[in-house]
């Protein structure tokens, strides 16, 4: 094992440590507090290209809104 690596009995003891100091039931809400947060994130990711997309598909309502007035105005000129 080289210099500043951690060895598997290491990290069972911190995990063993850290069993102690917070309990199962903590580490269990902890857990899915984390799970959720992470889900969220990777919804907003993937929300952020439907928006995009939205945005665009708004604009372009917007253009078509604004095509078909100037013709209605063209009209009621002549």
């Amino acid at each position: 094992m080289g210099l500043g690596g951690i060895s598997i009995w290491q990290l069972l003891i911190i995990l063993a440590i850290v069993v102690l100091l917070f309990g199962t039931k903590k580490l269990k809400n902890i857990g899915g507090d984390l799970g959720g947060a992470v889900k969220g994130f990777k919804d907003a990711m993937g929300d952020k290209d439907g928006d995009a997309t939205q945005q665009k598909n708004i604009e372009e309502q917007a253009d078509e809104s604004a095509d078909t007035t100037s013709t209605e105005q063209k009209n009621e000129s002549k």
